[in-house]
């Protein structure tokens, strides 16, 4: 096999590709290590599931994220990685990765929390065999949640017909509200809501010039650093340190700017507009900036 052209592949996919390979591996994985080693069937991911009992969640609290990259089922993790990567192609096409990221991790993180918060606060929401839960989920609805809600008139072809995506949106929701009481998955439904909630939020507060994600990039920002802070000390002994670099710095500078007012100014056509309001080229414009973004 040759493992430098698959890691070559893999750094071209975009963020929800990626994530969608990352999600797979570790499903086959959780598949394989029980099987081969005589493990119960949750031998694995009972370490990374998210608890209902708060304290219980105290002991791992990774479980915040890590429950988004286990799933229960192969038809559990095929639904969620189609809709990923639906929806991950129209947000890529609008927005960088960075914003891709925060959409998608904060809701993992707010369905998480409603979850634990509904289990702990109103347990007949959930009933007493509610266990804890596991699955992508609540980060794929809040990424669609927020395509429907940034561009809600925008028409996507859906089997054999084309509907706009506030009515897929609200679909979901509406869906999700229904088997809450009926279902036998109480705890993901709700999980969902939080991720659906998430993703209004961010769009509606996005479109008036806000972005509620600023600070969970900084986190992660921190936390990348603190790992490749010694890394980057290591290129610090140059000596060609001269003044000819700041100019070629300047015009790399003022490239991104330009490119990244084309972006803004196409963002405002949509938003007043719609999507379908771009032509081929600005279309194929932002298609490329996701991907190198």
């Amino acid at each position: 096999m040759n493992t430098g052209g698959l890691g070559y592949k893999y750094t071209t996919l975009s963020i929800a590709e990626k994530l969608i390979a990352i999600n797979v591996l570790i499903y086959i994985v959780n598949a394989l290590i029980p099987f081969l080693l005589g493990l119960p069937k949750n031998g694995i991911d009972r370490w990374f599931e998210l608890p209902k009992e708060f304290f219980d969640f105290l002991s791992q609290p990774w479980s915040l994220i890590t429950y988004s990259f286990f799933h229960g089922s192969l038809m559990h993790l095929l639904f969620n990685m189609l809709l990923l990567y639906f929806s991950g192609r129209i947000f890529l096409n609008l927005f960088n990765h960075r914003k891709f990221v925060n959409v998608y991790f904060l809701g993992v993180i707010a369905g998480g929390l409603l979850f634990m918060f509904s289990y702990n606060v109103m347990p007949g929401l959930l009933g007493i065999a509610t266990s804890g839960i596991i699955g992508a989920s609540a980060g794929v609805t809040a990424v669609l949640i927020f395509i429907c809600t940034y561009m809600p008139n925008q028409e996507v072809r859906v089997i054999f017909f084309n509907i706009k995506l506030w009515y897929l949106g609200a679909f979901v929701v509406l869906s999700d509200l229904i088997q809450i009481p009926y279902g036998t998955n109480a705890g993901g439904h709700i999980a969902h809501l939080g991720g659906a909630l998430l993703g209004y939020m961010y769009a509606r507060q996005l479109a008036n010039g806000k972005d509620i994600g600023e600070g969970f990039s900084r986190l992660v920002d921190g936390i990348t650093n603190m790992f490749k802070g010694k890394e980057k000390k290591a290129p610090m002994k140059t000596v060609y340190k001269k003044q000819k670099a700041s100019p070629a710095k300047k015009t790399v500078n003022y490239e991104k700017e330009s490119h990244q007012r084309k972006i803004d100014s196409i963002l405002d056509k949509i938003s007043k507009s719609g999507y379908e309001s771009l032509s081929k080229a600005e279309k194929d414009f932002l298609f490329k900036a996701g991907k190198e973004d």
